[in-house]
């Protein structure tokens, strides 16, 4: 178990979404003018976010290097989307699905198998940013997210909940 590949590139974050539609997420309504804190979020994936979150879920993978490759040549990892919703103070996240024309092309744990491990790194990746990269301003009612000083990140203890949850998430029956 585990995948040793080079990290891809974060996802853009192509614009906001409806808050129904991320996982994580109880809210659907949209506020008026509510961009759902993007450019902090896209700030921290760029600040290591990703690339850490990535780095924990790969450990943990049971996606082969080719089923990795073939996600990358289908560009899903620039598919997933992560917002701040405030109703729940917490970042949602949507996951990428392999596209129906392409679910033959996973013939070892099938499309159903990568479609759950893509769902677990997005909620790795929501996960490092609430836990690591993005503070709550707790003199501010609404408990807004803002980005971490990178030097002042807080890593959670081997063996911590946090970490635990994240290097051995649960596996559906595929």
């Amino acid at each position: 178990m585990g995948l040793d590949v080079d990290t891809p590139d974060p996802p853009s974050l192509r614009g906001p979404q409806g808050r129904g539609e991320y996982d994580a997420v109880d809210s659907d309504e949209d506020g008026p003018g509510d961009d759902h804190r993007r450019e902090t979020i896209r700030t921290a994936l760029h600040d290591g976010a990703w690339r850490d979150a990535f780095d924990e879920w790969a450990d943990s993978t049971y996606l082969s290097v080719e089923e990795f490759e073939t996600v990358d040549r289908l560009e899903l990892f620039e598919e997933f989307d992560f917002h701040w919703d405030p109703a729940s103070d917490e970042v949602g996240y949507r996951a990428p699905t392999v596209p129906e024309a392409d679910r033959e092309r996973f013939p070892d744990r099938g499309a159903d198998g990568v479609d759950e491990e893509l769902d677990d790194l997005g909620r790795a990746v929501s996960e490092m940013l609430e836990n690591d990269y993005l503070r709550r301003d707790e003199e501010d009612a609404e408990s807004d997210f803002s980005p971490r000083r990178r030097n002042a990140r807080a890593r959670p203890r081997p063996g911590s909940p946090a970490t635990t949850r994240l290097r051995n998430p649960p596996r559906r029956a595929c």
